[in-house]
Order: structure tokens, then C-alpha cells, then sequence
């Protein structure tokens, strides 16, 4: 009875497929999924007798509300019952087997809507204009406006509730001009086909997802694949989920977050490529790529989504680490910190951008003409389409920046806002251009662009061509998509201690205890997807069991919930743990505890877990501590006592495997943090790239009392920016330049001599920072300005060589601007932003 199941249930409000994976341990499990909703749901309480397999339970549905279920299983069959809140009870009968799609009769219906492919060419810019142009004249001013609102797909809501009509009527009307939140194809078109054949003028919809890190395939969360380092991984993981959400007709991303973030309380650090501006660029630049093409042409491809750069700008320093807070920053800090990523994305060719919710400079950004209007499109160049992040015009009023939503709607245009998602303040735009506030052509400048990009979509000239049922049944968790994703989670993976315990015995004899809440739970995946295959995510235990670990040796204890204990938890994990080689510890934190509105005070595991680990490891076995996690945690107990770290954060759906290939030493663990760990909460924000003070701390000074430093612990986190482990190890020879001058319009090399000293193939991850000693504004101690990742055999050397130019040394200043200042710098290579060799060049005004 183990394997897929499948039911179908028909509902007066749609129809829904039910997906059961069943599974054995020490007990029978059932996890369930529901399509097109994305609810996972896990029975444990689960019995055999005799022939039948009995599973009954309950889950949470929404707050306060659980679906309840009893379900029998005979050999080929299964039948029982379900009770969903909004649904109603339901009588079940399945079979064996994933079942066929939900999607597949409209594969036959949407035929005769859809164009063929070579039917739909890409349209030059002038036909564009023009067309864009001809549409524009033949709108009225309250089509336009239904152009720059946004919808709702359902009564779904990603924030507060919203006052509006059914998404059918303001679809119908011409009220909206993009939907947010169409999880189902057959969705997407029933309301595509009312957009095209009932609105005023048929112009199609633009839908609208958040496809974080994965559409249906789930790869590692952005702040996990951003320690990869490895630029064309992660622009394959953004390229397959575009396809897989395309494929389902969302063509509009809300993402790439590249905000820089150096708070690991903000939930939102799992989103972000931690807290260097110059490897957060080269991602945001990477992930553009990946969701869009590197080409403008390759955005008309149906297999392509448009890329929306969030959150501009300064979200990632909100007050606290408390989501939606005060930021209050110089402009120093914001251009030469926070702004690059958004840079380097919309030079790659972001089509969207949305708002920060924060304020700058005391103003709203979605209300900030200096922002958006001016640096934004005036200085970065940026003309594609300004999206409000959800509800952000009518918070203009909750800041206390606009008396009521009537302003807030002006403030937001003027700030060139085309798009409001989902709220309505826009409605007013007509009352505040008859009043004179507004003009129509600030209306046609928004519409023009939202045109535009439908235009360039192919969408102008093929409404359905993104609807493919046909091509979500290929891509959708497809085994090619299911390896790149198992591949990225490996090298997301960063090592962060090691006595000699990992990788295990490669023989497969020892009796490994597999304790904590995450060692055979499918929570893995983390905050933002809604992939329908969450009950097939690979666990710990399943990877290792893949192994070749049969499962007398392998020990599982629960112990503890994520936040609450088991009563006989501990007893039960501690029996286990006396019966094995090695313990692996499988804690962290649920998928709930990061992301958007997931803030904590405390970044410590809850203190279940650590009652848990205080246990097993009095037991005197060794323990391998594996983390599932979206941000940086305090581990400095966990330092002192666990004989090996892995920090594998939230990994997708191939975590399971992933895991096990590095326990195992299948994979050699190459991953490096792109955010520090703390080593107490108390340093918060803490990060490589600060200031130097008037009074630094040094080991000549340590000891002294009048320098910044803490009285009750160190300034340097524990674990720092670039650092991670590895089975082998590398050596660095001394660092060599090939002159001590570099002229403005010069180049000058640096390099050194890496060596793999250990016994096995290793990837290093070689890094370049720069200091720069003085200038016009003070300068970080160091920036990462260059890396490499190095493959070496056992025994193999390599020269890794950089080149430095004087871009690589500007900054932003309010004297000068943009420019690198001549004077005298320092090149530091190492494999962290810890550990480095140095050497010291001037920058000339002069050729040398």
C-alpha cells in the first residue's frame, strides 16, 4: 500500500484532486496534497489491520478551522471521507497511482483559442509605439485606470483584507488590467477568456505569482542558493521555474527580492543573497537572466516571465529586524549598499520593479518622487512598469503621509506608480484630475508602459499562449528539473564544523539515530511556494535511506516538536541515541518562522530543541547537528558541543537527498555564507563590510577599555561573511601583485597560489576584497570585489588571478558622486572575509 494515491472531488465550487503519499517508517504516515489549492496536510495516525489500512485526522485549514479526514485503504482502492471548511464533507473513492491532471481537458478546449507559436513573432519597438499608441487613443480615462488596477484571483489574500468587487465583474468591466494569485490554470483562463471577450477594449490580463524559488519544483530559498556562489546554478533554477510557472499561464514575477539585508531577525533574510552589495548584484543580475533571458527578445518566449526587482529600496534595514518598519539611513549608505543590486538588475533588463513598504527620508517610498521618479527612472534609466507592493498605496495614510486615499493615490502617481496591487485608491484618479491635481498625460505615461509590456509578452497578439496544460504535465516536477534542484540544494549546503565525524563511513554498517522534528519531516521546503508535490518533498530520512541505510539502521525519534515537547519525547530519542554509531541531529526552524511577517526577537532554536540536544549529547556519542533554517541562528552552544555542523537551510524538494549526498560524502560540501552568524544576539546587525571606528578593537588593544568592543563577548560573529568548511583542505600561498600602482585608466593583477593539501576533490571558493584607507566619506574595512570558485584534485595547485581596475574601487559620495578616489588601497585574498593575505597598491590620477 505504500506509493501514490489519488481521489477526485467535486464540489459546487470547483473541482479538486486529492494526491495521498504513503509512507512507513517504525509507523505507516499518510501525507496528503490538494490541487489547485496548495494544502499539505500529515495523518500519523495511521493502523493496519489485516488487509485495510486505516488513517484518520486533522489538519489546519486556516485559523480556527481544520479539515478533517478517515480514510481505508484495501489493496488497489481506498475510499472514506473528508471535511474541508468552505467545501463541506465529501465522500472519497481513489486508486492507486498519481492520477491523471486536473488540467488535462483543458488541453483540448484551450486549442482552439491558443495561436500557434510561429503564428505569434516578436514585434519590433516601432510597431510597438505605434500599436501601443492607436490602443491608447481609443481608451477612456476609465479604461486606463482599470489598466493601472490589480485584482485578487479569489478571496485568497496575501495581507490585510480588501474591500472590492468579485474579481469576474472587474475583470469583465475593464476595472483590472493584471490578477495576483491565480494558483490554477484553468483559472487563469476562465478569466483571461472573460478579459478578451467581455472588457471594453479585450485586452488580456497580466497574472501575476510570487515564484520565489520554484514553481512546482522547489529549489533551495534564495538566501541557501545564494551560498552557492555559483552564478549559473541559480540562473537554471530561475529558468525552470519560469518555465513551470509560464507553462500554468503566470507570466508576471513578483521577484527577485535582491534587497541587501544585514538583520537576521527579519524573516525576509531568506528571500535575499544575504548582505553583500556586490555578489547580491552579480545574483540579482543572474536571477534576471534566469526568469526573463538574457536577451529583450527572449521575453516574448512563452517559456519566460517578466522579472519585478523588490523591494526599492532600503527594506532589508528596517528598525529591529521588525517587517514593514522604519528605515532611516544616509544616502551614502543607501547608494553604496543597498542600491547596486537594483542596479545591476535593471541593467540586465528587469521589465518590473516594486516599491519598499518602508519610508526614505521620512517619505513613503511608493510616495517618494525622489526615489522612484528620480533616481529610479531618471538616474538608473529604468522605463518598465513600477508595481505597488500589496496594499502599499493606501499605507501611504498609515504612515501619516496622506490625509486619506484620494491623496495617497495622487502621491503614488506623481511618484510615476503604475500599477496599485489589488487595493483601489487609483479609483480616485478621475475626481483628481478633474480637480486639476493630476493630468491624463501622467495616467498615459502608466498605461503606455503596462501596454508596452503586453506587447512585448506576445500577449497583445496571442491571449492564451502561456495556458499549456499540455506542457505542465511534462515540466511540473519533471526529473530534469527535480536533478537541477537536488544539485543547487548540494551546494547551498555550507559545513560550518567538523572534528573528523563527517562525511560517515562510507561502508553503510553503522546505526545512525536520526532525532528531531526535521529528521523525517517534509517541512523543508520554506516560506513562499505553493507547489501542489509538497507531500512528495524527499526527507532526511528518505535520502539516507536511498543510501543504502536499511532501516534496522536507521533510528528515528521525533524527540520534540519545532516549538513545543513530546511528552516521552526525549526518552524516546535518548533510547535511540544509545543504540546507534552517530547521532544526527535534525532541528531548525518551520517554514512559518521566516519570510514576510515572520520577525523574531530571539534568533535562537526554540527551547524544546535545545532540551532535546542537551540530552542526546550528554549521551557522550558523536552528533552531527543538521539545520533547516531561513536565517541566521545563534549557535554558540551548538559550536561547543555538536562534533559536526550543517547548515542546510530550506532546500526544496530534494532536500532529503541532498543532505544525505553530503552526510554521506556523495557530494564534498562547498557552500559559504552569504550572511554572518552571530555570536550572540546582542551584536545584531552585524556584518563584514562595516566602518572602521575612531576606536577600533585590535589584539595590540584588546585589553584596553576606552576602544568599541563589548564588555561580555567578542565583535566578531562566529561564523563570518564567506566562511564554510569542506572535506578536504586548501592552502593559500602569499599573495602577489604585479606592480604596487594602478593607474585610473589601468589594470592591475593580483593573484595566489591555492593548493588542495586534503585527500579529496574540492571546490574552494577563492574571494578578493578590497580596502580602501581613506577618503572623502569613510570606507568599509573590506568589500568583496571579485571570487572564484576553484575545483582541485588531491595535491593540485592553481594560480587564481583577479584583475582590479578603478571601477572595482568606486563608491558614492556626496562630493564626487560615483568615482574611485586616488590614494592607497589594499587587496585581501582568502577563502572568507575572516581569514585573508594582503598586499598594498596606490591609485594613480596618472598613467604609471
Amino acid at each position: 500500500m505504500l506509493g501514490l494515491w489519488h481521489a477526485f472531488i467535486e464540489t459546487p465550487r470547483m473541482k479538486l484532486k486529492l494526491q495521498i503519499k504513503v509512507s512507513k517508517r517504525s509507523a505507516y504516515a499518510l501525507d496528503l496534497a490538494m490541487q489547485p489549492i496548495p494544502l499539505p496536510i500529515r495523518i500519523d495516525d495511521v493502523r493496519r489491520e489485516g488487509d485495510t489500512l486505516r488513517g484518520s485526522g486533522s489538519a489546519s485549514w486556516r485559523p480556527g478551522e481544520k479539515v478533517r479526514l478517515a480514510l481505508d485503504f484495501s489493496e488497489d482502492t481506498f475510499q472514506g471521507t473528508i471535511d474541508i471548511p468552505l467545501f463541506g464533507v465529501h465522500e472519497l473513492r481513489g486508486a492507486r497511482g498519481a492520477g491523471p491532471s486536473l488540467a488535462s481537458p483543458l488541453a483540448e478546449e484551450i486549442a482552439s483559442y491558443r495561436k500557434p507559436d510561429e503564428a505569434v513573432l516578436p514585434r519590433g519597438e516601432a510597431d510597438i509605439r505605434e500599436s501601443v499608441e492607436a490602443l491608447l487613443g481609443r481608451l477612456t480615462l476609465a479604461d486606463k485606470i482599470g489598466q493601472m488596477s490589480q485584482c485578487m484571483a479569489s478571496n485568497f489574500s496575501f495581507g490585510g483584507a480588501v474591500d472590492s468587487d468579485p474579481p469576474e465583474k472587474l475583470v469583465a468591466e475593464g476595472r483590472a488590467g493584471s490578477v495576483l494569485g491565480a494558483f490554477d490554470i484553468r483559472r487563469v483562463f476562465e478569466l483571461q477568456r472573460i478579459a478578451v471577450e467581455q472588457s471594453p477594449h479585450g485586452i488580456p490580463l497580466l497574472f501575476n505569482g510570487d515564484i520565489i524559488h520554484g514553481a512546482q519544483t522547489i529549489f533551495p530559498v534564495p538566501l541557501a542558493w545564494s551560498c552557492s556562489w555559483d552564478m549559473d546554478a541559480i540562473r537554471e533554477a530561475c529558468a525552470i521555474a519560469a518555465r513551470e510557472a509560464a507553462a500554468s499561464g503566470i507570466v508576471y514575477n513578483h521577484g527577485p527580492m535582491v534587497d541587501i539585508s544585514r538583520d537576521p531577525r527579519w524573516g525576509r533574510v531568506v528571500e535575499g543573497a544575504g548582505e553583500d552589495p556586490y555578489l547580491g548584484s552579480l545574483i540579482a543580475k543572474a536571477q534576471v537572466e534566469g526568469f526573463q533571458g538574457r536577451t529583450p527578445e527572449e521575453l516574448h518566449e512563452a517559456g519566460t516571465m517578466v522579472a519585478c526587482l523588490k523591494h526599492f529600496v532600503g527594506y532589508g534595514a528596517a528598525e529591529g529586524g521588525r517587517d514593514y518598519n522604519t528605515v532611516d539611513m544616509s544616502e551614502a549608505v543607501m547608494r553604496n549598499v543597498y542600491l547596486p543590486p537594483f542596479a545591476a538588475g535593471i541593467e540586465a533588463g528587469a521589465a518590473s520593479v516594486m516599491n519598499a513598504f518602508n519610508v526614505y527620508q521620512g517619505v513613503p517610498v511608493a510616495a517618494n518622487v525622489p526615489l522612484l521618479k528620480g533616481i529610479l527612472r531618471e538616474e538608473l534609466g529604468f522605463d518598465g512598469v513600477l508595481i505597488s507592493d500589496y496594499g502599499a498605496v493606501d499605507e501611504i495614510v498609515q504612515h501619516g503621509h496622506a490625509r486619506d486615499a484620494k491623496e495617497a493615490a495622487k502621491k503614488a502617481v506623481d511618484a510615476t506608480m503604475d500599477i496599485e496591487m489589488v487595493t483601489r485608491a487609483f479609483d480616485h484618479i478621475p475626481q483628481l484630475i478633474a480637480e486639476g491635481k493630476l493630468s491624463e498625460s501622467q495616467i498615459d505615461d502608466a498605461v503606455r508602459r503596462i501596454l508596452t509590456l503586453k506587447y512585448r509578452l506576445g500577449l497583445m497578439d496571442d491571449p492564451y499562449r502561456y495556458i499549456r496544460p499540455e506542457l505542465e504535465e511534462q515540466l511540473h516536477f519533471s526529473e530534469p528539473h527535480l536533478e537541477a534542484s537536488r544539485s543547487l540544494a548540494r551546494q547551498s549546503i555550507v559545513l560550518l564544523k567538523n572534528d573528523g565525524t563527517l562525511p560517515l563511513s562510507g561502508d553503510r554498517k553503522d546505526k545512525l539515530a536520526l532525532i528531531g522534528p526535521f529528521a523525517d519531516g517534509k517541512d523543508l521546503l520554506g516560506p513562499w511556494q505553493f507547489s501542489r508535490y509538497q507531500h512528495e518533498t524527499v526527507t532526511l530520512y528518505e535520502g539516507l535511506a536511498a543510501q543504502g541505510y536499511a532501516p534496522d539502521q536507521l533510528l528515528h525519534a521525533r524527540g520534540c516538536e519545532v516549538r513545543d515537547p513530546i511528552e516521552g519525547g526525549i526518552e524516546d530519542a535518548i533510547a535511540k541515541a544509545m543504540q546507534a554509531d552517530v547521532v544526527i541531529l535534525a532541528l531548525g526552524e518551520e517554514s512559518e518562522m521566516s519570510g514576510e511577517a515572520a520577525s523574531r526577537q530571539s534568533i535562537a532554536l526554540p527551547d524544546a530543541q535545545l532540551r532535546l540536544a542537551e540530552a542526546v549529547t550528554a549521551l557522550g556519542k558523536p552528533v552531527v547537528l543538521a539545520l533547516t533554517n531561513g536565517r541566521p541562528l545563534t549557535l554558540d552552544w551548538f559550536d561547543m558541543h555538536m562534533n559536526a555542523i550543517l547548515e542546510t537551510w530550506f532546500l526544496g524538494s530534494q532536500a532529503g537527498h541532498a543532505i544525505a549526498d553530503v552526510l554521506g560524502g556523495q557530494y564534498n560540501p562547498s557552500g559559504r555564507l552569504t550572511m554572518s552568524f552571530p555570536a550572540h544576539a546582542g551584536q545584531i546587525p552585524i556584518y563584514y563590510n562595516h566602518y572602521r571606528t575612531g576606536r577600533p578593537v585590535t589584539e595590540a588593544n584588546a585589553g584596553d577599555k576606552y576602544i568599541s568592543k563589548y564588555l561580555d563577548g567578542p565583535n566578531e560573529p562566529l561564523y563570518p561573511f564567506g566562511y564554510g568548511l569542506s572535506y578536504t583542505t586548501f592552502e593559500y600561498g602569499e599573495l602577489k601583485l604585479e606592480r604596487t600602482e594602478l593607474p585610473m585608466n589601468g589594470t592591475l593583477r593580483v593573484s595566489v597560489e591555492v593548493a588542495n593539501t586534503g585527500t579529496r576533490a574540492g571546490i574552494e571558493t577563492v574571494q578578493l576584497y578590497i580596502q580602501d584607507m581613506y577618503g572623502t566619506i569613510v570606507r568599509p574595512v573590506k568589500e568583496l570585489k571579485g571570487f572564484a570558485r576553484v575545483r582541485l584534485e588531491p595535491g593540485e595547485k592553481r594560480e587564481v588571478e583577479f584583475a582590479i581596475t578603478a571601477g572595482d574601487l568606486a563608491f558614492w559620495s556626496p562630493q564626487g558622486g560615483c568615482a574611485a578616489e586616488a590614494g592607497e588601497f589594499r587587496a585581501m585574498i582568502g577563502p572568507s572575509s575572516r581569514q585573508t593575505r594582503e598586499a598594498a597598491f596606490e591609485l594613480t590620477e596618472d598613467e604609471a
